[in-house]
């Protein structure tokens, strides 16, 4: 079995992708700095299980000070997933946060782990904010043009990743998630924040008409997507990470109100700046080179998003 490094251990990803590489016998390294972005029992509630288990082994480091190498010492695979999220939070004098956090973390890892001899492959979450809005299923030679802070600094990072392949050969792939949505989801995220509303009957507020359409992915679709970049031969390659339901935000809350057997009251307001109308995944790449097959459905995702959250009520 591997050693391996998750990055943003505590969050709402790395916390699940971590339990399935402990799950699977692995030895798992989790760092992570808990930003004050939400609620800090969240994230330590997201290691309960983890910190249970011999094979898991955590440090409270931040990669902006960090000194790196020891972290690095027989690591076999760095699943990257720490990062600032948010892309209405990006704007303004917050931007060198996401600065910081997005693309100076990914640097300094991304330096040390050029000088590593056991580093057989690093799995980078970037995040379909960088291409901006799209008209239709985007494959990844289409042009990022991302249109807000956020996006810029996670593409910024992602093109880190691919000077650091070609220039040092280091074993890279990045994963461009497409709204990924789930348990443990952070209490700023769409699903999360309408969920909530619904249940406990407050306005929900929607930026623009609800007709905006997403391509959501269930976190175990993400989980298993980076598992297999990890095992890919490839490297070096960007690849599109959507899920089987393309959707506007109209007929999510519709499903909602089904499952929930709660009417949601909506609050239409002037669209966000960042936010695209569209976004939509074209997986053909994932599917051949990584044999990604996303499974979950809409429905069953948001069940078992809405029995997690009723826990807190």
């Amino acid at each position: 079995m591997a050693k391996l490094l998750v990055t943003g251990c505590a969050g709402f990803i790395g916390s699940t992708l971590a339990e399935q590489l402990i799950k699977e016998g692995h030895t798992v390294i989790g760092i992570d700095c808990f930003r004050s972005n939400y609620d800090r029992n969240r994230k330590e509630r997201n290691l309960s299980w983890l910190s249970q288990q011999p094979r898991f082994h955590f440090l409270e480091q931040d990669l902006i000070t960090a000194e790196i190498s020891p972290l690095l010492d027989g690591v076999n695979v760095i699943f990257h997933l720490a990062a600032l999220p948010g892309v209405r939070t990006s704007w303004g004098a917050d931007f060198r946060s996401y600065v910081d956090n997005n693309i100076l973390a990914t640097q300094r890892l991304l330096e040390t782990a050029k000088e590593s001899k056991s580093i057989n492959k690093i799995v980078y979450s970037s995040s379909s904010s960088v291409y901006g809005g799209m008209n239709g299923p985007t494959i990844e030679d289409h042009t990022p043009h991302p249109i807000s802070p956020y996006g810029v600094t996670k593409l910024s990072a992602e093109q880190l990743c691919q000077l650091y392949h070609i220039n040092f050969g280091l074993p890279v792939q990045s994963l461009r998630y497409f709204t990924v949505f789930g348990p443990r989801q952070r209490p700023d995220m769409a699903f999360h924040r309408i969920i909530t509303r619904i249940l406990t009957e407050q306005p929900i507020p929607i930026y623009g008409d609800g007709e905006q359409s997403r391509d959501f992915t269930f976190v175990d679709d993400i989980v298993t997507a980076n598992i297999l970049a990890a095992h890919a031969p490839s490297s070096g390659e960007i690849f599109n990470i959507g899920g089987i339901s393309h959707l506007t935000v109209n007929e999510v809350i519709t499903i909602m109100e089904k499952q929930t057997g709660k009417k949601a009251l909506k609050n239409y307001l002037p669209p966000q700046p960042g936010d695209p109308k569209h976004t939509w995944a074209d997986i053909s790449k994932a599917k051949k080179l990584l044999r990604y097959e996303p499974t979950f459905d809409i429905e069953k995702g948001i069940a078992l998003q809405i029995e997690e959250i009723k826990k807190d009520f």
